[in-house]
């Protein structure tokens, strides 16, 4: 599968990535995946692989806080209240 290489934040207490632009895509040279140059033109198949394979992820930052959706749930979380 073809990958891409994306640019962007890690948050050190949660680990999360925040994508912020795709700079590459990895060409797996495979006549089997749809998203490389290998794989031939009209090909109708339905055996051919059609999604991007597991992101590669470049920080360009890191920063030692939670991520905007896990401050977002510890706040919901903390104002439920169970009876």
């Amino acid at each position: 599968m073809c990958q891409q290489v994306a640019q962007g934040t890690r948050w050190s207490k949660c680990g999360h990535f925040q994508r912020h632009l795709v700079v590459a895509i990895m060409d797996c040279n495979s006549r089997m995946c749809e998203k490389s140059y290998q794989h031939p033109r009209g090909c109708r198949s339905r055996d051919c692989l059609k999604c991007f394979g597991t992101e590669v992820q470049d920080d360009v930052d890191t920063v030692d806080e939670f991520c905007y959706a896990c401050r977002a749930a510890q706040a919901r979380a903390a104002g439920v209240k169970l009876t």
